[in-house]
């Protein structure tokens, strides 16, 4: 097969951004993560409503890691803490969680992408909590 034709099925590798859900320990984290290969600029991430964290006390949505990070580089991710989930779901937050994640190549070319999580999947993880000087 010629090299050529080769390197055309290969997927760009250009940045590429996504908002993932982490468990760990009974603690929910949002996790804003360039999966690409090249960096990412001016990322933004909308949320399709209101989203609070940490007790109930804190907008997380208005962070403002989520309103511009002016660079994501390529294969980093940012962890941020949401809430414990026995504190998350004792409150009946909405479970359904919707963002738009935007962000603009080395080219200067918008790119973006609408992510859909439903929390309710971590309602019932079993999980044993772990002291922090234990770890």
């Amino acid at each position: 097969m010629p090299e050529a034709a080769a390197e055309r099925r290969r997927p760009p590798r250009e940045a590429d951004v996504i908002l993932d859900v982490e468990f760990e320990d009974g603690l929910l984290f949002l996790v804003l993560e360039n999966i690409g290969f090249r960096p990412a600029h001016a990322v933004r991430v909308r949320f399709g409503g209101p989203l609070r964290g940490l007790g109930g006390e804190k907008r997380v949505d208005r962070l403002r890691i989520f309103q511009r990070l002016e660079l994501l580089p390529p294969r980093r991710r940012i962890r941020i803490f949401l809430d414990r989930a026995a504190l998350f779901f004792a409150r009946d937050e909405p479970t359904e969680l919707e963002a738009r994640i935007s962000w603009r190549t080395d080219d200067g070319e918008r790119r973006s992408r609408t992510v859909c999580h439903d929390l309710d999947a971590y309602r019932d993880f079993p999980y044993l909590e772990v002291p922090r000087d234990a770890r």
